[in-house]
């Protein structure tokens, strides 16, 4: 299988790519000017941002894996708002409506979206079916998935994959945890009530496999483990592995003073999202609970 991949540097993209190479597949980058990596052969010239893509050289993938977008992990100031949300709705955009134009469309489309979607939602199991919940990061990932409709409604198959809290402790939230707790610094945020919905970087990958070899798969798919837990229960969880305590909290008010908005966005929204769609399908997990996950990553 023929495979082009968008963010292929992150944390995500990189792991993809490596997995579907050492299955044989050919993959190739969608590669922006002035980029983390130089264009090679086989990669696909895109500049999001100035509106220009290689059509051409779109033409004769299978598959397409969309991952590109501003991390949303730093204080959001305007600027940054802006570029986080034109970054995903923009790029895709460009992308989906140059894919409907080729003569031989990819046969799927995977493009990543967020639980963000849900926003805060408390206690509430959030399936796929679930509406979508207020906030900025709702907006954003709404606007996100809408973006890909040229693609669907020229018959490409859209898989929306909203990814939950990827765990891995080469880099992303985990890694930055890390040290915090190392030093025996971190405790719950906020009330600890709040769900995170997380997936192992190992299992983020499988997903986007399995919904690339699934035809049944489309639209919105939670790629979240089925075992969310409370941020209470999460650095809990994260403290007994480093074998360190995890006794002293940050109030709501002070994560609010340190990074604004996002803070109430990421760290004390609560999303408590169960994978049905990827369930159903027959995808096995090979992290289902957190604290054994935490133990095998951070061994």
């Amino acid at each position: 299988m023929n495979v082009l991949i968008s963010g292929s540097t992150g944390l995500i993209g990189s792991a993809l790519g490596v997995r579907l190479e050492g299955e044989g597949h050919r993959v190739g980058r969608l590669v922006r000017p002035g980029g983390d990596a130089p264009a090679g052969e086989g990669d696909v010239a895109w500049d999001p941002a100035a509106g220009r893509i290689d059509a051409a050289g779109l033409e004769g993938w299978d598959a397409v894996v969309h991952l590109a977008g501003e991390s949303i992990a730093r204080r959001w100031t305007a600027e940054r708002k802006a570029r986080i949300r034109d970054s995903r709705i923009v790029g895709t955009t460009l992308l989906c409506e140059a894919l409907a134009g080729r003569e031989r469309w990819p046969g799927a489309l995977v493009c990543a979206s967020g639980v963000g979607y849900y926003g805060d939602r408390g206690e509430e199991v959030l399936t796929e079916d679930a509406p979508p919940g207020e906030g900025f990061l709702a907006e954003v990932c709404a606007g996100w998935e809408a973006a890909t409709k040229p693609a669907a409604d020229a018959g490409i198959r859209v898989v929306n994959a909203r990814l939950a809290m990827v765990l891995s402790a080469e880099g992303g939230a985990l890694r930055k945890m890390l040290r915090p707790f190392r030093m025996g610094l971190g405790g719950r945020i906020g009330s600890g009530r709040q769900y995170w919905s997380w997936v192992s970087l190992a299992d983020a990958v499988s997903a986007i496999c399995h919904a690339l070899g699934t035809a049944a798969l489309r639209g919105p798919v939670n790629l979240a483990s089925p075992g969310p837990v409370t941020n209470r229960q999460f650095t809990r969880d994260l403290a007994r592995v480093l074998g360190r305590p995890a006794v002293l909290p940050l109030p709501g008010f002070a994560a609010r003073l340190l990074l604004g908005e996002m803070a109430d966005g990421l760290l004390l929204a609560s999303a408590r999202v169960r994978p049905r769609k990827l369930l159903e399908s027959g995808f096995e997990f090979r992290h289902a609970e957190l604290a054994p996950t935490l133990r095998e990553l951070l061994a």
